[in-house]
């Protein structure tokens, strides 16, 4: 059998035509963005679907007001782009590469002069705005997004028990002495209808019904939910001697919220803080926040030699051992800011260490799948 060439071809005049590398450079970015867009689309739609069914169920239990889930739903979806638009960048290459492999159509790039090493030009064209918007996000816009959120939520936890209220739905005070039930809500007019009020008083139960209400502030500042003619059930459970009256207006003091103090959220944190504020926590939040784009990068340019498809084997071989490959990576960039966050390892291993691994296994996979003779260059 004769010796046949290696799957890195001589550079031929083909390879080195102008017409050749544009069209070649062009037809992946086109199709590199095109899968990138279906596949963000895709993993967004999912995680704004669970997080809105959460902030429904936080809504439902009392722990969010109905007019907080849109934004809350907004800061949420914004704090997870840059993992979404890594994984997008990934999946694109992958997908693309692989379905090349499939159509051989890697035959004809290879056969036009084009090696393997010669993809990374376009993937990295594809690849590095993807990054650098990565590297934005993660840097800037997802700890603004978070304290945004914190802040936000913070002021509807410090609306006061009418405020909050959900209309048709039962809320307990702040206090846990109290219990609304307000069918209508007017916020513009602060006017409600249909309330049902349950306090305790000097070990004694009480229960208001009145056809409507409003809002009222006194001169001092207090405020005052105004029920108008309405009936008070008083008495002890189990008893028969339930006082009844009925009133053609009762005022119920509204206790204002108290603003309490919030956790410290070093997610929310801005970049700036935490470089200005060295500790073992904000170091690794730091490396958690660089490791993104830099880990997108590395990926991207990973999904080249774990593209190959062998026609004779199974097609998703290749797309399992991609997917495990991410997934080490992800994880072991956790792992390794949990041994930095609690000093285990130095800053520096903790950083560097982890993605200059993964580099070695790239340089790895580039010359194995450089030096095995391709499938197609075999005599049948």
């Amino acid at each position: 059998m004769p010796d046949y060439p290696q799957s890195t071809p001589q550079k031929s005049k083909l390879s080195g035509s102008p017409r050749i590398r544009g069209i070649f450079f062009r037809t992946l970015i086109r199709e590199f963005v095109a899968s990138g867009l279906l596949v963000f689309s895709i993993l967004l739609g999912i995680v704004v679907f669970t997080q809105l069914i959460r902030f429904l169920s936080e809504s439902v239990s009392g722990l969010l007001a109905v007019d907080g889930i849109l934004v809350m739903l907004g800061f949420s979806a914004m704090n997870y782009l840059p993992v979404l638009l890594s994984i997008s960048l990934f999946l694109s290459i992958l997908i693309t590469l692989s379905r090349c492999y499939r159509d051989s159509e890697m035959v004809v790039w290879f056969s036009s002069g084009i090696g393997l090493a010669r993809w990374m030009r376009p993937v990295l064209g594809y690849a590095i705005p993807v990054a650098v918007l990565i590297a934005f996000m993660s840097l800037v816009l997802s700890p603004w997004a978070l304290s945004k959120a914190d802040e936000f939520k913070r002021q509807l936890d410090s609306r006061d028990d009418v405020s909050h209220a959900t209309p048709g739905a039962f809320r307990e005070s702040k206090q846990a002495d109290r219990v609304f039930f307000l069918e209508d809500v007017d916020t513009s007019s602060k006017r409600v209808g249909n309330i049902f009020v349950r306090s305790v008083q000097n070990g004694k139960e009480g229960t208001m019904v009145a056809k409507e209400g409003y809002q009222e502030t006194a001169e001092n500042g207090d405020r005052f939910l105004v029920l108008l003619n309405g009936s008070r059930y008083e008495g002890v459970p189990g008893q028969a001697d339930f006082r009844i009256s009925h009133f053609e207006r009762y005022a119920v003091r509204i206790e204002p919220a108290e603003l309490g103090r919030a956790l410290p959220n070093i997610k929310a944190y801005s970049t700036l803080y935490l470089l200005q504020h060295p500790h073992s926590l904000h170091t690794a939040e730091l490396h958690w926040r660089i490791g993104l784009p830099l880990s997108a990068l590395i990926l991207a340019l990973l999904a080249i030699p774990l593209s190959y498809v062998d026609p004779r084997a199974g097609r998703s071989l290749n797309l399992i051992t991609a997917m495990v490959v991410y997934m080490f990576y992800n994880n072991m960039i956790s792992v390794t800011n949990s041994w930095v966050a609690l000093k285990k390892v130095s800053p520096l291993i903790g950083l560097w260490g982890l993605h200059l691994f993964m580099v070695l296994i790239l340089l790895i996979l580039f010359h194995y799948r450089s030096s095995v003779t391709p499938w197609w260059r075999f005599k049948r």
